[in-house]
């Protein structure tokens, strides 16, 4: 750390030469890089690609674009997909455009997948996949631990109509009810945030509660948030 070396203001120049030292103290400033969108516009601008996933429900976002550049990026030649039961129905559709966009074949996972903890990472390396794209839970189980395979989390956002939704918490429950916890699952996070900004404007108490390292609102079936004494309800999306 460098000196600063001052002439005293007490005393004039002309008469002394005393100096004082000053300790600098500088401030190291640390920026977070920033996310760039790494998915070629070219392959966002598709018309192929887009026809192709205009087979998919339209309000369900399987993040097709994301998936086939990882796989062309990572040169796959093998990607397992796991679905849980209700998004396997999707599974040919999604296998078709992963097969027709990029060199890699795939193989659809029929175990049962009950939660975010039930990725196969072990099954998918069985079977000789370069790749696991899991769909429908959030990463509960870190990428750097699983057995030796890259997975891909892919939390398919549903989106819903907003506003029937608030209609409903209006037409059945007053603001005086108390306060109001809302939860749901990975697919509805979005929209419980934009639930909970319309109803505290409505005068409503809510909280969106939240265990880390889950999303604000996510629960699963083995994992919730505490709930502080002061909450009077659940309503679950």
């Amino acid at each position: 750390m460098l000196d600063v070396i001052q002439p005293s203001s007490n005393i004039s120049t002309s008469e002394s030469t005393d100096v004082v030292v000053v300790r600098a103290r500088p401030k190291k400033v640390f920026k977070p890089k920033a996310r760039i969108n790494r998915i070629p516009q070219e392959l966002l601008d598709d018309p192929l690609l887009q026809k192709a996933i205009d087979r998919l429900p339209s309000n369900y976002n399987f993040e097709m674009h994301k998936t086939i550049w990882r796989i062309r990026e990572m040169k796959a030649k093998r990607v397992a997909l796991q679905l849980p039961e209700g998004l396997l129905m999707y599974a040919m559709v999604i296998s078709d455009i992963v097969e027709r966009f990029t060199s890699a074949d795939t193989v659809i996972m029929g175990d049962v997948t009950y939660g975010a903890c039930c990725v196969d990472d072990y099954t998918a390396k069985a079977l000789g996949a370069d790749l696991l794209v899991h769909y429908g839970h959030s990463c509960l189980i870190p990428v750097d631990q699983t057995c030796g395979i890259k997975v891909l989390y892919i939390f398919v956002d549903i989106k819903i109509d907003p506003l029937h939704f608030l209609d409903s918490v209006k037409l059945n429950f007053r603001p005086e009810v108390g306060q109001i916890a809302l939860v749901s699952t990975i697919q509805f996070v979005t929209t419980l945030q934009a639930a909970s900004t319309e109803l505290k404007a409505a005068g409503y108490d809510v909280i969106v509660p939240q265990a880390k390292p889950l999303s604000p609102g996510e629960i699963l079936g083995c994992t919730s948030p505490q709930l502080p004494e002061t909450t009077k309800m659940i309503i679950y999306l």
